[in-house]
């Protein structure tokens, strides 16, 4: 009897931790869009100063910090660029964003969001031999 209280208790504790690993998966990178809403995550243990989230090195957005384990989310309409053009959701594709910062030490922070390579222009830069 007790033996099968043992077992199961072990059972029952193996599927409890084979679950939230598997929940657990692969960290969400820094920077992520979904729909509409991009949104950094500072999951480092220092805080990022004179923040820069640039979208397609022309439109950008800009904080004085985001304090450690802190996020931002802005709607992608309200990157702006330099005359003061927004970004157009509807009809502009994504295909650089990148964080710039400060760390308290003074050190230069660079983030890039990866991108999939895909698309006409990627099958045709296959097709004749260049690099994305």
């Amino acid at each position: 009897m007790i033996d099968r209280v043992f077992v199961r208790a072990v059972i029952a504790a193996t599927a409890v931790a084979i679950a939230s690993s598997s929940c657990a998966g692969t960290p969400r990178p820094a920077i992520t869009i979904e729909g509409r809403l991009l949104t950094v995550d500072n999951r480092t243990s220092q805080e990022w100063k004179d923040v820069e989230v640039w979208v397609n090195r022309y439109y950008r957005i800009t904080t004085p910090s985001i304090p450690p384990g802190g996020r931002l989310q802005a709607p992608l309409d309200a990157f702006v660029a330099g005359f003061g053009q927004r970004f157009n959701f509807r009809q502009a594709q994504i295909q650089d964003v990148r964080l710039t910062a400060r760390l308290p030490d003074g050190k230069p922070l660079e983030i890039r969001k990866p991108f999939e390579a895909g698309g006409l222009a990627d099958t045709l830069g296959a097709a004749l031999g260049k690099k994305p």
